[in-house]
Parts: structure tokens; sequence; C-alpha cells
């Protein structure tokens, strides 16, 4: 029987930092989630812009807002977002991959980057609920991203909410060459529909070879980083998680912004009824 105080896990393309400034319909759909959610007491992000060779966490009492970008209007340079951190989540993420045989750290001084405030700027747009935040490692493979997620699995019964922030296709390049576009590429539509139904299979051999099995995956990610959290998310979720496309959307040709609840059924019906039903 699933744990009635289950939280689900989530995965958002949390696009450019102007989302920041200019929500848009993903930026309204991060902040109908987590109104529909019960209120965490911890959020743990993983986010696409911290990579590391050994899994790291953020030790940091008061994470500082970190604009990890250039070339953005000033206004994005004066935002911060002062959520406190949470030293006692960060050593308890520690234990639980290092009790799965993950070596962990935590690294006392690092910030909140804005693969991380952004979606929460909208989510918690009160910054009340403390942050921490996972790196990913590009230099080790999809299955140790999704081994992490198992080992945190059990999070989601303890009032934190996993939260994978990255995207569902990433191609800078092709985004900025026509970034007015008023439809995704097909490559970029073609993966997130191939993501749709593997995930809806809970097929995980799939998941797990996509720059093999995805249709133009290579050029969807034409690197790792912002794939990489998916599996985090996805693993957390526990062994008979579904998961539930909770928001559809792309931003430009290339950015597709899909977003994805994932948990045991009754879980995930529960946390977002109106959004994912």
């Amino acid at each position: 029987m699933t744990d009635p105080a289950a939280l689900p896990t989530l995965f958002l393309s949390h696009g450019s930092p102007m989302r920041a400034v200019e929500p848009g319909e993903a930026g309204a759909a991060w902040h109908a989630i987590a109104k529909t959610l019960p209120r965490p007491k911890g959020v743990l992000m993983i986010s696409a812009h911290w990579e590391t060779g050994v899994p790291m966490v953020t030790g940091n009492a008061r994470p500082e807002t970190i604009h990890d970008f250039g070339g953005f209007p000033e206004a994005l340079y004066r935002i911060r977002y002062p959520a406190a951190g949470a030293p006692m989540l960060a050593s308890r993420v520690v234990e639980l991959l290092k009790g799965k045989g993950v070596a962990a750290g935590i690294d006392g001084c690092r910030g909140l980057d804005h693969g991380a405030w952004v979606p929460m700027l909208h989510m918690y747009p009160e910054h009340d609920v403390p942050v921490v935040q996972l790196a990913v490692q590009p230099d080790r493979d999809t299955a140790h991203h999704l081994a992490m997620g198992r080992a945190l699995a059990p999070l989601t019964r303890e009032g934190v909410l996993v939260v994978g922030s990255g995207h569902v296709t990433h191609n800078l390049r092709d985004w900025m060459a026509g970034r007015n576009a008023p439809a995704a590429l097909p490559y970029a539509a073609s993966f997130a529909a191939w993501l749709k139904d593997t995930l809806a299979k809970r097929d995980d051999d799939a998941l797990l070879a996509y720059r093999e099995q995805g249709p133009g995956a290579a050029r969807a990610h034409p690197s790792e980083e912002h794939f990489l959290p998916i599996y985090v998310a996805w693993g957390a979720a526990g062994p008979d998680a579904v998961a539930e496309r909770v928001y559809q959307g792309f931003d430009g040709p290339a950015l597709v912004m899909d977003a994805y609840a994932f948990g045991a059924p009754d879980v995930v019906r529960r946390a977002v009824p109106e959004i994912a039903h």
C-alpha cells in the first residue's frame, strides 16, 4: 500500500533565465503544480547547471543566488531568491547515497544556480521552503543517475519534494537560429513524443539508452547535462512509478518545455489531479 504522505517527484524543463521575469505558460504551470502539492518540508533540486565529478550537495544554510549567465537584461541580475538551505537534508541526501554505495559529499559554499532558483521563484514565490541542490555528473552514465534517484526514494516519504531541473530537448544553436519559430523542429517534437511514450511504458532500458533509441537524440541533446536530471527524478519516484506529463510546450524551435510528475499512480492522482487529469 502506498504511503499516504508520499510526494511525487517532478521533472521540469526550466527554459531560459528570462523565465524569471517572463514566466509564460510554463511558469504558470510550475506555480499551479506547487499550489496543488502538499507543502514540502524541503526541496531537493537536481539542476543541469551544476556539474561535478562525484555527487555533491549544497550544505549552505543561506545559499546565495547565482547568476550563472551573461548578456541578459539588468533586471535579471537584481533578482535574489533568499530561501534557506537545509544542512540536515543535505546530510540525509549524502547518507542515502552512501548507503547505496554512491560516494557523495557536501559543498558548504555553493549557492543556487538559475536551474534551481528560476523554477523555485514561481513555485514558492515567498521563498519559504528550504532548498538543497544536487549536482549532475556528465562524465557518468545514465544508469549512475538512475541509481542516485533510486537511492533517494525514501525522501519522497519524508516530506521532501525531489525536482529534476533540465530540459526534454536542449539545442541552443538551433534555438538561437530560430528563436521565434511558431513550432518545435520535427526532431524536437519526435524526441518529446518518444520520451512520453517510453515513460508511459516504464521502459527503463530504452530510457537509459536514449542516445541510441530516442529519435534525433544527439541533436536534441548535443551534451547530456540537461537530460540527466530526469533519471534522478524518475528513480526517486520508486519502482512502481508512473509518469504524467503535467505541462506541454516549447520555447522556440529546439527547447521543449514539457514537465512531468512521477510517482505511484495514486500519489500522482492525489497530488496533481487538476493538472494531470
